[in-house]
């Protein structure tokens, strides 16, 4: 094969290229650019607005405290200033800085002073940092404006997108330039398809705020706990050690496998909004992939392959848990049906070699979202049953054992903590079942519909899964003359469930008649929403379209107009999703700060610890920051410092009694005296750490600290073990690979 030469002037044309958009990039980083508020933009409830947008306290609005403040921030830890630009008639009035409910320093107002500047320094990183103006009550005062400085930056995305932007151009000389990655002219054609569909359906999300989807905040504090979990040493991650003002959260109930990825951006100090956003784009180009590599394993057809890509990355129901519901988990889930579909395929009348489809799709399920992997299994499990004889006849079921047993392996790190605590420990639960279920079912008129976030009961297929539909009934059901395959078997049942679950969908579905039934209504309240199934009947009828289209005998003097026509309906769900009124990104020219700040710092979001997987009792009203005495004048604390997972208490007690750590007492925690010996912990009040201590009037002390369960050790090594074995059958296989090739190429020498 001949490699063309490219000149040596092109070349140093694309390095200069670049150079200099890498330069652009950086003069471009509006990380350390200061955040601004003018006097009348804080958050305030009282007060008047004068000519130069200040805002205006006497003491005519009779009250005092807290009278205006910024919005609470994610913000990095690092040294930072704040300055107040104000004009006060009486002393009283104060700057305070809060974190998570806790006033971290204050500072008073000089009335002989027209400017504080304050600085103060963060040894960890912040989940709701907020300055607030405390008004003493008396005279009049001015607010001209409020800013916020870091000593560095506030966020690394500039650093990010330049890394990015380098990482891309040095493959693109490798590829283009050196000609050392070969890819064959069909291969470039695919991969730039998938890659620009990826970024079409991430586009909605190049704005400077993020669409505050209705669980986006808590999954924001998965991703913010996540990141605190691995700095405080704990891999996996069970407890988010600063989640809920400290005293800790369970992580281990929700899968979260992929959320290190935006856990690593964020120990680089990269954004929060961006790193949600790079996990979106990331959860995009996955669907594109796994469509791409599960259709192509199905059929030969690369006009089929590319309408399942589109179809599937662009299709309604992930733009709505993308941008309506904020729900990464099914977003994450959603990757990995494909695969399944195509495994079950291969497993029962396929490529029986091909079973591996099977792991990696339900492993990646079950690393989203325990309810889609309780999905998937059901549907594997009648999917088998609809085939037994098969099975059974061609020992089919080899091969499934090999994926179930593979798959339990690989994810038995995870299985293992979350049994573990769903059935050894008192959780709250009762906030994950909808008794509601009927309530929550789709108006069938809707499923004609484009996507709109903006109504948040809006759950559609679109035209173009309908046209998938249609395209089934034609090319499977009409076509009688033509001898069924037994792929077109398979797609004919994936057509009759796409629309059984799309039944169980609407209101026609007997739902609310079925909640009767005991049975029925311990599942569905556990479901919570119907609309839940139009991920997995979408997925189905994505093949049912993408690989019928090319089966079908009637429509073939048609498939290149209706190839167009469902890839062009398609494209209108980008369309559909609004964006920001204004199409500047700064509110106006001396806007002094970004107007996406606020989004990177999660301001307009913040983070959101929902009741369950909480300890009973464990209620909002019942947290506190501060240790909690029994006898509060018999008790003295000489030292309580609290790092991670980790704390450590001295005191001295005149008297027998009890002392309670803000820290939820999780099965797993351990704890010690100064001699070493094992303290028992018992349950406090809200669920916190309570130790009898001893009322000798010596100083003692007690160290806390998470180790996990010697079953999650366990488990963990399973797993490590089942990955080096599964890496070691590739390294062979492809070893066996190069040595076959070789010996062919010597044959034919000789």
């Amino acid at each position: 094969m001949q490699t063309r030469e490219i000149p040596t002037k092109n070349k140093i044309i694309y390095i200069v290229a670049v150079c200099f958009i890498t330069l652009l990039l950086w003069l471009d980083n509006e990380g350390s650019s200061p955040l601004v508020y003018a006097g009348t933009k804080l958050q305030h409830s009282v007060g008047l607005i004068d000519s130069e947008s200040s805002l205006v306290l006497s003491d005519s609005v009779a009250v005092n405290g807290i009278v205006a403040g910024t919005p609470r921030y994610i913000m990095n830890k690092g040294t930072y200033t704040a300055q107040l630009n104000y004009v006060a008639e009486e002393e009283g009035s104060v700057l305070e800085l809060w974190e998570q409910g806790r006033k971290a320093a204050a500072w008073e107002i000089d009335p002989l002073q027209t400017q504080l500047t304050a600085d103060f320094t963060l040894s960890k990183d912040a989940k709701q940092l907020q300055l607030q103006v405390n008004y003493g009550g008396s005279g009049m005062l001015t607010l001209k404006s409020l800013s916020l400085t870091p000593r560095t930056m506030f966020y690394s995305d500039t650093i990010f997108f330049m890394a990015v932007f380098l990482l891309c151009s040095f493959a693109a000389w490798k590829i283009f330039v050196e000609e050392s990655l070969r890819l064959t002219q069909e291969q470039l054609v695919d991969y730039g398809i998938i890659f620009g569909v990826a970024l079409l359906a991430t586009t909605p999300l190049m704005q400077t705020y993020l669409y505050n989807g209705d669980d986006l905040c808590y999954h924001l504090a998965r991703l913010e706990g996540l990141k605190d979990g691995i700095l405080d040493g704990q891999i996996p991650v069970n407890i988010q050690p600063d989640g809920l003002s400290e005293n800790g959260y369970l992580n281990a109930m929700y899968p979260y496998l992929f959320l290190y990825i935006g856990a690593f951006l964020r120990i680089c100090r990269v954004s929060i909004a961006l790193s949600y956003k790079v996990l979106i784009f990331l959860a995009n180009l996955g669907s594109a992939v796994c469509a791409y590599a599960a259709v192509k394993s199905m059929s030969k057809s690369r006009r089929s392959v590319i309408l399942a890509v589109v179809l599937y990355t662009l299709m309604p129901y992930r733009f709505t848990n993308i941008f309506s519901r904020g729900d990464l988990g099914e977003t994450l889930a959603l990757i990995f049906w494909p695969l399944v579909i195509a495994g079950m395929y291969h497993v029962i009348m396929g490529e029986r070699k091909r079973w591996y489809y099977l792991v990696i799709g339900f492993s990646g399920i079950l690393q989203s979202h325990i309810l889609s992997a309780a999905f998937a299994a059901v549907i594997c499990l009648i999917t088998a049953l609809v085939w037994c004889v098969r099975i059974v006849k061609e020992k089919r079921y080899i091969e499934i054992g090999k994926a179930a047993g593979i798959t339990v392996l690989l994810n038995m790190w995870y299985m293992a903590p979350f049994v573990y605590y769903y059935f050894g420990e008192s959780l709250s639960t009762e906030t994950l079942r909808w008794s509601g279920y009927f309530e929550q079912s789709i108006n069938p008129s809707n499923l004609t519909q484009s996507f709109s976030p903006y109504n948040k009961q809006y759950f559609t297929l679109g035209l173009a899964l309908l046209g998938c539909i249609g395209i089934g009934v034609i090319g499977l059901l009409c076509e009688r003359d033509r001898k069924k395959t037994d792929k077109d078997g398979y797609l004919i049942y994936l057509l009759v469930l796409g629309c059984m679950l799309t039944y169980m969908i609407t209101g026609y579905f007997p739902s609310k008649t079925m909640l009767s039934n005991e049975l029925f209504e311990n599942i569905v309240t556990m479901i919570q929403f119907p609309w839940r199934f139009l991920g997995p009947a979408s997925a189905c009828f994505v093949f049912v379209g993408a690989i019928g289209l090319s089966e079908s005998q009637i429509l073939k003097p048609h498939r290149n107009i209706i190839f167009a026509l469902l890839i062009g309906l398609n494209l209108l769900i980008i369309v559909s999703v609004p964006t920001d009124n204004s199409h500047m990104p700064y509110e106006n020219a001396e806007a002094a700060a970004s107007k996406g700040h606020d989004s990177k710092l999660a301001a307009n979001v913040g983070l959101f610890y929902p009741h369950e997987w909480r300890i009973e009792g464990a209620s909002d009203d019942k947290l506190t920051s501060s240790v909690v005495v029994s006898e509060q004048n018999s008790v003295q604390i000489r030292q309580y410092q609290k790092k991670g997972t980790k704390a450590v208490l001295v005191y001295t007690a005149d008297k027998d009694c009890y002392i309670e750590l803000p820290m939820l007492s999780y099965i797993g925690y351990r704890a010690y005296d100064e001699t070493g010996s094992r303290l028992t912990i018992e349950r406090g009040t809200g669920a916190r750490m309570r130790f009898m201590v001893r009322g000798d009037g010596q100083e003692h002390m007690i160290r806390v600290r998470y180790g996990p369960h010697p079953a999650f050790i366990a488990a963990n090594l399973v797993s490590a073990l089942t990955i080096a074995y599964i890496a070691w059958k590739a390294y062979q296989r492809r070893r066996r690979g190069k040595e076959y090739r070789g010996q062919g190429t010597s044959a034919q020498a000789i």
